[in-house]
């Protein structure tokens, strides 16, 4: 399985409470809707930083993560590739998301523990 990690970046006029809650109940359902996404992505993940800092390092940049799961690298493609993802899911990301401040990872797993 490959994995496909989104680094997520709000939109600076957003709060992180409004970029979560727009995240979890707008973006995900509209993205799920797509048949593309529903064909080729095998897990969908959220996750969303919690108010936190740690001694030593850098303060957090990315407000929250996204998590996809795919067969292979080149179903990304078939993903957002799409029209109907330039369509419908480009215009919304644009709603909450500061795209170039974002960052992505094309990824295998390697469990240790």
């Amino acid at each position: 399985m490959i994995k496909f990690t989104i680094l997520l970046a709000r939109r600076q006029d957003m709060s992180h409470e409004e970029f979560v809650a727009y995240h979890k109940n707008n973006h995900a359902p509209l993205f799920f809707s797509l048949p593309e996404v529903q064909q080729h992505i095998r897990e969908y993940v959220q996750c969303h930083n919690i108010p936190f800092t740690m001694p030593g390092l850098p303060p957090i940049i990315y407000d929250g993560i996204t998590e996809l799961w795919f067969d292979d690298a080149d179903k990304i493609g078939n993903v957002f590739g799409a029209q109907s993802y330039m369509e419908l899911i480009r215009p919304d990301e644009e709603k909450f998301l500061d795209l170039h401040g974002c960052s992505f990872l094309i990824t295998t797993e390697h469990q240790v523990i």
